[in-house]
């Protein structure tokens, strides 16, 4: 009987599946592992949509391509500080957030619309994009949401991340120009159209025309800087200690950037800072409009330095047309009235504050090889 050369036969498999990997576009080490940064530079993958991402400090929404928004959660990972592993991402891990043992801490990984921590925000990333899609090893092309006045060294951190995440190729798109397209506004046309995007860790005022930025301010106060002014109150005003999430329930509850026709209170607990026991106190929402007074003044400011520095032409278009108020925090009753009275123009709220930029990215993926023409892509 012939005897068998088992080194030949072990020999001649790898080589036919080394032929058969570089076929299809996937190339090997010797030792026989994938390079993971191959299969994302060969060629598009069949059945999988390009996506849009709103990555913002406070939430962030996905939008697929063909299938409309898939996630909208809270950008907030919780990871185990020992093996550094991810515990749990959104809804789950908000749940967290000032109710976990040492060894995990649940925060949020960007500050202001920017990456504070990149690892944490790759995870992040990588498990929306997984939620997008079925496929483990889907490499989408992928655009997202970035604040008008982050710096290249800010806007690079967000496209690595992006890659790092899985992503084929990214592009970035501003926050007011998404938000002026997901509210319906015709942005190419040679009109000033003003935009007011408030967000959880940012504010964005941009007058836009021809589909372009022309002036604009970003200013880091936002929602999160509102509830920060409302427990900042509550310490000084009555000793009392409270979370974040608990000032963000107040600010709900009885918040408003102007007089309401019926005043509002509400119980808040929290602990004393003499005592440290637990107690409740009484809170009105006139209080609460007082706490909130520095921050809101803050984004009317930056409304008024960018209609200052507006070209006449175009805020002749914006007496006239208006302006357009987007983003979570403008859903904050009384805002839209204090803004037109400080501005004297009229005011509208989008239809879907909340969801309006990540519509408007999504929209924009109809594009995006124009943005390939316009700026050159994060590979």
């Amino acid at each position: 009987m012939a005897r068998v050369d088992a080194g030949a036969l072990w020999a001649g498999a790898c080589d036919a599946a080394r032929r058969v990997c570089e076929a299809v576009g996937v190339r090997l080490h010797r030792d026989g592992s994938r390079r993971d940064t191959s299969r994302r530079h060969v060629a598009p993958n069949l059945g999988v949509h390009d996506i849009a991402i709103d990555l913002g400090t406070a939430n962030t929404v996905v939008y697929v391509s063909g299938r409309g928004i898939v996630a909208a959660e809270p950008s907030v990972v919780a990871v185990d500080s020992l093996s550094g592993e991810v515990q749990a991402v959104g809804v789950e891990a908000e749940r967290m957030i000032g109710r976990t043992p040492a060894t995990i801490s649940a925060t949020r990984p960007l500050r202001h619309g920017v990456i504070a921590d990149f690892a944490v925000t790759e995870q992040m990333l990588r498990y929306f994009i997984a939620r997008a899609f079925d496929r483990r090893w889907a490499h989408p092309r992928v655009i997202v949401c970035a604040p008008s006045g982050v710096t290249e060294v800010e806007k690079r951190a967000v496209e690595e991340a992006a890659l790092a995440a899985g992503a084929r190729r990214v592009h970035l798109i501003e926050e007011p120009i998404a938000a002026a397209i997901g509210a319906g506004l015709r942005i190419e046309e040679p009109v000033g159209r003003m935009v007011l995007d408030i967000g959880g860790g940012t504010s964005e005022v941009a007058v836009i025309s021809l589909g372009a930025i022309v002036v604009s301010r970003s200013v880091r106060v936002g929602g999160y800087e509102m509830d920060d002014a409302i427990s900042h109150y509550l310490r000084e005003a009555y000793q009392l200690a409270i979370g974040s999430q608990t000032a963000e329930a107040i600010k709900l509850q009885i918040g408003s950037a102007a007089p309401l026709a019926d005043e509002l209170t509400t119980g808040v607990r929290g602990r004393h800072l003499v005592t440290g026991l637990p107690t409740e106190v009484p809170l009105r929402s006139e209080e609460v409009r007082e706490a909130i007074h520095a921050p809101l003044e803050e984004i009317l400011r930056a409304i008024e330095d960018t209609l200052e520095d507006t070209p006449p032409e175009l805020a002749g278009d914006i007496a006239r047309e208006g302006l357009l108020l987007a983003g979570g925090g403008t859903l904050l009753p009384g805002l839209a009235r204090l803004v037109s009275a400080r501005t004297g123009m009229a005011v509208t709220l989008a239809d879907s504050p909340l969801t309006c930029v990540a519509i408007g990215s999504g929209q924009a993926l109809e594009h995006f090889d124009q943005f390939a023409t316009r700026l050159p892509p994060r590979r």
